[in-house]
């Protein structure tokens, strides 16, 4: 038994000779333990680029909420044009300075002029302007085409006309916080109502 250990050990040695490396069992330990470190450290440096993504991905969505709102506070502004047509022909919607601080007379006795219902639709849109948009305007200016007579009027006319209606917000670009700049965004859209 006393043979077979020797030769083991003799077999070992020799081994750590041939590759040159005479080391103890002690400097094993340490060469384990600078590895871990390593991977500790590459795993942190990665730990911190999932959450430089997930910063840039956060700032992209919100970059993208902002431009759906847009969409959909124009689109809600042209419906309701659509249903006032004497309030379009009559210019009423017409304003370069939204949000306004507009209010309107109507009760449940007393009928909205489409005048009246135009000062409504103005409050409504201004409100939704400040609350879903950051440092919003906007502006809507309507063309009038062929004027169409009184009778046509309290009918649904066909406005021959054109309405361009802008919002503008301000939004911070989808970059790091170094380099990301805060820049304003408009949203023009040509329609007929």
């Amino acid at each position: 038994m006393l043979a077979n250990a020797r030769i083991r050990h003799a077999r070992i040695e020799s081994f750590h000779h041939r590759r040159g490396c005479m080391s103890s069992p002690l400097r094993a330990r340490g060469a384990s333990l600078v590895e871990v470190l390593i991977a500790v450290l590459v795993f942190g440096v990665g730990i911190i680029g999932l959450a430089g993504l997930l910063i840039i991905s956060f700032r992209s969505n919100q970059v993208g909420y902002l431009r759906t709102q847009a969409e959909f506070i124009a689109m809600g502004m042209a419906d309701r044009m659509r249903a006032n047509p004497l309030g379009v022909w009559s210019g009423a919607y017409d304003s370069a300075s939204y949000p306004l601080t507009v209010t309107q007379d109507c009760t449940k006795t007393a009928a909205c002029t489409p005048a009246d219902l135009a000062k409504r639709d103005q409050a409504q849109w201004s409100s939704q302007l400040t609350t879903f948009l950051p440092n919003s305007s906007a502006s809507i200016a309507c063309t009038k085409g062929v004027t169409a007579d009184a009778t046509q009027l309290q009918m649904r006319p066909p406005y021959a006309g054109n309405c361009v209606m802008k919002i503008t917000w301000i939004e911070r670009t989808a970059a790091d916080s170094a380099t990301s700049t805060v820049k304003a965004q408009t949203y023009a859209w040509n329609f007929q109502p």
